[in-house]
């Protein structure tokens, strides 16, 4: 008896231990990056902990698992102890196991998880300082442990570098993004929004760019009145111009360079050098990430580029607003005309020009249609039949029914789409 009253305290006081590493893995993991990040610029020491320790996630959940074993296991052997004294072999060794068992769910992991995913941020502070004193203290085994299993991975072909971090960012983000929009907490808008800002480094120039069969160009070559006359009918305030023939692009004209010229030579078109306002055309490799686009415009200071090929074959042009449509949707002022190439017709169906946007579409009707293999509408279906359809053929893929209106020579240029609900065989 006076041994079971002299171990049942620390048997106890074990199972506390454990119940605080119990908590402190969940409530680490489920903290708020943000809310952390934001108490730590207003100076809270426990949030910088929190962030600290979250900086090498697998570290700390590493060194917090070890110490939970350790007191599980010493609570247990403990017990077995108590137990054999009373009741001597098999039984006893039994009954302890299912004691602990029970005791060490309920008191040492549902009951400190259930808390700390109630209150995640406020515990994740108040455990801070021991978790931080834990994974200093543990951190050589952990990193040994870490150590072993790459090496074991390694003989199954798996390579993982010791700097290798198990979440990825931008996946956590997303996956946040889309499972708070199923929940109905994030609107559309703004769901792809986010997602938008995600995938410009997932993303090259070529996937965005108006393709070189649908630019505005202009004869070089021309008269200024007739350029002016061009540049007008385009619409656009910045056009390419070239020589001989539409892909040979000798220089960009900007209609603010163009009517300070008109407005130097006063008023007299005929009199304006256009040599002296054309700007030189800028170049990038369609390879280039949105990314990397959107911070060269900004260290260029400029709003226009054009896209060739790895053998220097203009393939399109790519403007800011080009990149920041991918971010905030379509960009609308008063010339352009909404969502152009998309009409719903009566019948709820979607009547849609081959070359809009997959990712445009997608966004304008809150649809997921898959834009990893196409750019376009057309391009996706003439993928997915692997051949390019002729009018009138009909297609079902990913709970769509695509219709194929009209077809000019290798090109798909008008298409009916029927959603799930809607799609039905004639």
């Amino acid at each position: 008896m006076g041994a079971i009253l002299a171990l049942a305290p620390v048997i106890f006081g074990l199972l506390a231990a454990s119940a605080l590493f119990s908590a402190a893995e969940t409530a680490m993991t489920g903290a708020s990056r943000a809310r952390m990040h934001q108490m730590d610029r207003d100076g809270d020491r426990a949030a910088r902990r929190v962030n600290r320790l979250l900086d090498d996630r697998e570290m700390m959940i590493g060194a917090v698992l070890l110490g939970n074993n350790i007191f599980n296991i010493l609570a247990t052997e403990l017990a077995s102890e108590v137990f054999r004294e009373k009741i001597p072999g098999a039984l006893g060794v039994a009954i302890a196991t299912a004691v602990m068992t029970a005791l060490i769910l309920v008191f040492a992991e549902i009951l400190p998880k259930t808390l700390a995913i109630l209150r995640s941020d406020d515990v994740a502070r108040i455990l801070a300082f021991p978790t931080y004193v834990v994974v200093r203290l543990f951190g050589p085994i952990i990193f040994a442990i870490q150590w072993v299993i790459r090496k074991t991975l390694t003989v199954f072909g798996v390579r993982m570098g010791m700097e290798m971090d198990v979440l990825a960012a931008h996946e956590e983000i997303r996956g946040a993004v889309e499972y708070h929009h199923s929940e109905g907490l994030v609107e559309s808008g703004d769901r792809w929004m986010l997602g938008g800002v995600l995938d410009l480094s997932e993303m090259d120039v070529s996937q965005v760019m108006v393709h070189r069969n649908a630019i505005a160009t202009i004869d070089a070559d021309q008269p200024p009145a007739k350029i002016v006359a061009d540049l007008l009918a385009t619409g656009h305030s910045r056009v390419p111009l070239y020589r001989d023939e539409p892909e040979n692009i000798v220089g960009v004209v900007h209609n603010k360079d163009l009517l300070q010229a008109i407005a130097d030579a006063g008023g007299r078109i005929e009199a304006v050098d256009m040599s002296a306002i054309v700007r030189e055309p800028w170049f990038v490799p369609e390879t280039t990430s949105l990314k990397d686009q959107l911070a060269a415009f900004l260290k260029r200071r400029t709003h226009f580029a054009l896209v060739v090929d790895e053998y220097g074959a203009l393939q399109g042009l790519l403007t800011l607003e080009d990149i920041l449509e991918e971010i905030v949707g379509e960009i609308e002022d008063e010339h352009d005309v909404a969502m152009a190439g998309v009409r719903t017709a009566e019948d709820g169906s979607v009547l849609v020009d081959g070359s809009v946007s997959i990712r445009e579409l997608n966004r304008a009707l809150n649809w997921d249609l898959p834009d990893d293999e196409a750019v376009t509408v057309a391009g996706l279906l003439i993928h997915e039949a692997r051949r390019i359809p002729e009018a009138g053929q009909s297609f079902h893929f990913h709970h769509h029914r695509f219709s194929v209106l009209e077809r000019k020579a290798n090109r798909v240029t008008r298409l009916q789409i029927w959603p799930q609900d809607r799609a039905h065989d004639d």
